[in-house]
């Protein structure tokens, strides 16, 4: 049987060794997070928090903490869920067993939202009464981090014409009225933009609903790309094996089997300073601008239970959303992008910073030549496609029986490395838009894009080892075949770089000999952290830097407006001032935390 409640998956979870509770006292004030940190680097349980200080509500987190676990809670209805999505994207699949497509249509029909009678074991309570939870000792106050954020098209009101999204909420701190604001992060883009920008134009706010817990279906609904003809509501109904159950307090739509409901408006035009936020980069997203609601009520379950991630240096538990949703959709890539044949979005690197993709070239079969045409193509369409157009790296490939599978990170390069032609197959796009998470760029939502696309046979063998005059004249460490990190001072500023790097550049075409088989120079703050291991290279080299800015070649020119050089390129990842700060953990809390580690403590099995 699906879990209804969030409670009935925690009993499930701890009846089969998945949840572990912690009874003595913490701190929602860091404390809550810092274990959650703990216990995820080691694949451990699902966390119940049940004695939370200053606060009457237990709290829960890692329960999506791993692919195993999430394949165990939503064992009962992931396979059906999985036939609907293949017939959503590929309805001619159907054709070939048409009784499937009766299956899923009657499937979708029965998980089709269910207007109900609001249930009486819901209070109403106030925002300060909710788990005040701070994650990071920089974080502007406490956030929601596994919301359900619901609004609906101002001009086709009901359910089947909402959104469902997950989109961080701050309750408290910066400029807000305690129990009056609170602070949403959402782009413009995204379905509850499009919401608001419709009420804007008839002139009205924007009713928001925020539900919290409920089954965790609803939780992972929030967070699942979708097809247009698929709404969220009735895929949480088939994944949570009930249909989603909802009613209307006040004109907000409710959900009836949330743990905690907050219902507010949001007003075009009125902003106040959210963040900052330890984010999944690794760093922490800073104080800026965004919309805010007006809380209208707050309701709650009786016993209801608050459910709660950790987000920053990938991997984290989102991580497991992200291959949740690869296992479910990762066959639509190919109907969404036609010639694409994979894309993965490096994890390590923060998701969206690094793309590596396979393509297909077949503009000219009868060519014995070969080189990227078809695949520009594609790499356009896939930069400028939903959630991947938030890329500035990507790395795209043609499919041939020697290609490596992008989730191989370091055969993948490898290959790349061995065949780019570095005076074709570098194309920039500049003063465009990237993650808002991301500061590595000119501005907030503002940087560059780079494709690298890579077709035909070998061209070079790379380098297993660095020439010992090379290290001679420069602090360096080899990551893997090809590719080298270099160790400079301090980046001061751009002026200063481009001199900095013109003269080492300079220095490294006039001893060629050095560099043979050195695809890809990477200029780091730590040469060995970063040579340290496949993670910190991917982490450090694709959020610290700004492709337009940022990367640089040996004898580069522009040919007609083509920029190009030749090898070894450079890519400049040292920390600048405009980047956000990196996360850190906080050295008193973590020695406050030990108790819960310690022999006879409820942790000391993951010590």
């Amino acid at each position: 049987m699906a879990h209804l409640s969030l409670e009935n998956c925690l009993i499930d979870l701890e009846k089969n060794g998945h949840l572990i509770r912690i009874r003595e006292e913490v701190d929602p004030d860091l404390e809550m997070a810092a274990i959650h940190l703990r216990i995820h680097e080691k694949s451990g349980p699902a966390i119940l928090f049940e004695n939370v200080k200053g606060c009457r509500y237990r709290c829960v987190s890692n329960l999506f903490g791993t692919k195993e676990r999430c394949e165990f809670i939503f064992r009962h209805t992931i396979g059906s869920v999985k036939k609907m999505i293949e017939v959503k994207n590929n309805p001619l699949s159907s054709l070939k067993n048409p009784f499937r497509l009766i299956e899923t249509g009657w499937a979708a029909v029965k998980a089709l939202p269910k207007h109900v009678t609001l249930p009486s074991d819901f209070e109403e309570i106030s925002i300060s009464d909710l788990p005040m939870i701070r994650h990071w000792p920089n974080d502007g106050g406490a956030f929601v981090t596994l919301p359900q954020v619901y609004t609906e098209d101002q001009d086709k009101k009901g359910v089947m014409n909402s959104n469902l999204g997950m989109y961080r909420i701050q309750l408290n701190g910066n400029d807000y009225l305690l129990n009056q604001e609170i602070g949403l992060h959402y782009q413009l883009h995204r379905g509850i933009g499009v919401h608001q920008t419709v009420a804007a134009a008839k002139g009205e706010k924007l009713k928001v609903s925020v539900f919290i817990g409920g089954p965790p279906a609803h939780t992972f609904s929030a967070v699942m790309p979708l097809p247009e003809s698929l709404s969220e509501l009735t895929f949480a109904g088939l994944l949570a094996g009930r249909r989603f159950r909802y009613s209307y307090v006040d004109g907000f739509c409710v959900s009836v089997d949330a743990d905690f409901v907050i219902m507010g408006e949001v007003e075009n035009g009125v902003n106040k300073p959210e963040g900052p936020f330890g984010d999944h980069l690794g760093y922490y997203s800073l104080k800026h601008d965004f919309p805010v609601m007006k809380v209208h009520k707050v309701l709650a379950r009786k016993n209801a239970i608050w459910p709660f991630t950790v987000v920053g240096r990938p991997p984290q538990e989102d991580t497991t959303f992200g291959k949740m949703i690869h296992e479910l959709t990762g066959n639509a890539i190919r109907h969404e992008l036609p010639g694409v044949k994979a894309v993965h979005a490096v994890d390590a690197a923060g998701v969206h910073p690094l793309l590596l993709a396979v393509g297909s070239e077949r503009y000219t079969p009868y060519s014995n030549i070969k080189i990227p045409s078809e695949l520009i193509t594609q790499a356009n369409h896939i930069l400028g496609t939903g959630q991947l157009s938030l890329a500035k790296f990507l790395f795209i490939a043609a499919s041939s029986s020697e290609t490596p599978h992008p989730h191989h990170e370091q055969d993948f390069f490898k290959y790349i490395f061995e065949r780019i032609d570095f005076n074709r197959d570098v194309h920039f796009h500049t003063n465009t838009s990237i993650d808002t998470l991301d500061y590595s760029g000119t501005g907030l939502n503002s940087g560059s894009k780079v494709a690298f696309t890579v077709c035909g046979d070998k061209k070079r063998e790379l380098a297993k080892i660095i020439s010992p005059e090379f290290n001679q004249l420069f602090r360096s460490a080899m990551i893997f075949d090809g590719v080298v990190a270099v160790e400079f001072n301090r980046f001061f500023d751009y002026t200063s770089a481009k001199e900095e790097i013109k003269k080492f550049s300079i220095l490294v075409q006039e001893k060629k000999e050095l560099t043979e088989g050195i695809a890809l120079l990477v200029i780091t703050d730590d040469c060995q952290f970063v040579a340290e291991n496949m993670q910190n290279f991917l982490w450090v080299t694709f959020t610290r830097s700004n492709p337009s800015h940022d990367i640089y070649g040996l004898k580069e020119h522009f040919e007609f407006k083509h920029w190009s050089c030749e090898a070894p390129i450079i890519i400049d990842a040292r920390s600048k001032p405009h980047h956000a700060p990196i996360l850190y953990k906080n050295s008193e809390i973590e020695k406050r935390i030990d108790k819960f580690f310690q022999k006879g403590a409820p942790l000391v099995a993951f010590q």
